[in-house]
């Protein structure tokens, strides 16, 4: 008899590292410090929701322009911050001088965090860790150097909120490589218990922050200078599908802003995240 056996095509591996490659570059474009420093009640709140205590040693990852590091000085922490875009950690380190904040920086792989260990009471990120392609890598990294008993706290945008819908709306026209998972997995609990639940309880709250802007206009201007993956997008595209895109994302913004006197304020959903770490387990 013929072999009925059903033979399936094994799924397409991105090039994660190629992909790092592409999105370094992105990030290190334009200036993402001018949107950065806009989220700081976020890193505020998330201090809150980690209840962190004044003498604890955190590590921020992916840190951009030190927005939760320096949140978590304010709240008199020993803080390490670390991005792998040296000029946002320039730009962090100026805010922290300007504060008189002493908060080391250093560049480091959010895949590959450069410490021992169990190294720090706390380990977060808002909005950065979220976007390593290596999604399962970069999650064993934060709870290596996360101590027994430990916190990671993360704060990332959900699929369906709007940063959640510009990214899809950036994929129509760009499609991500074959087989990479999207950055925003990392908004849904499903995949947090994925990278986190055998070895630490998680929870997870959704959250609001209101981009407020002079006009939709306005955010795109900022958006397209200094937000580098749409400044990368439309610089990819051709001038017809660059008019496409801005309409796209026009449309997106006029959906979802509850602003009526012509300025943009628009709600985008997140989740605030509380991982606490398992206790080391006894035995010889």
């Amino acid at each position: 008899m013929p072999d009925t056996t059903l033979t399936t095509t094994p799924a397409p591996q991105p090039d994660l590292a190629a992909l790092k490659g592409r999105q370094q570059v992105a990030w290190s474009s334009g200036n993402y410090a001018v949107v950065g420093t806009t989220l700081q009640i976020v890193g505020e709140q998330l201090c809150e929701a980690m209840d962190l205590s004044a003498g604890a040693r955190v590590l921020d990852v992916a840190a951009g322009n030190g927005m939760m590091s320096l949140a978590a000085a304010r709240r008199w922490c020993e803080v390490v911050s670390t991005d792998y875009v040296p000029a946002l950690l320039a730009a962090g380190r100026a805010r922290a001088h300007a504060e008189g904040h002493a908060i080391e920086f250093q560049e480091a792989d959010a895949e590959a965090l450069p410490f021992a260990d169990s190294s720090f009471d706390a380990v977060v990120s808002t909005f950065g860790v979220m976007f390593t392609p290596n999604q399962d890598k970069a999650a064993a990294e934060l709870l290596r150097v996360c101590k027994p008993g430990g916190t990671i706290g993360l704060a990332n945008w959900t699929p369906d909120g709007f940063i959640g819908q510009v990214f899809k709306t950036l994929g129509k026209y760009l499609p991500p490589p074959a087989g990479a998972r999207s950055p925003a997995l990392w908004g849904t609990r499903a995949r947090l218990d994925e990278m986190f639940g055998n070895s630490a309880t998680v929870t997870a709250e959704p959250r609001h922050f209101n981009f407020r802007y002079r006009s939709p206009g306005h955010f795109m201007e900022i958006f397209q200078t200094f937000y580098g993956p749409v400044l990368k997008a439309f610089a990819a595209l051709d001038g017809e599908k660059q008019r496409a895109l801005h309409a796209d994302l026009m449309a997106l913004m006029a959906r979802l802003n509850r602003a009526s006197d012509g300025t943009l304020v628009v709600p985008s959903e997140y989740l605030e995240v509380v991982i606490t770490k398992a206790e080391a387990s006894g035995g010889a």
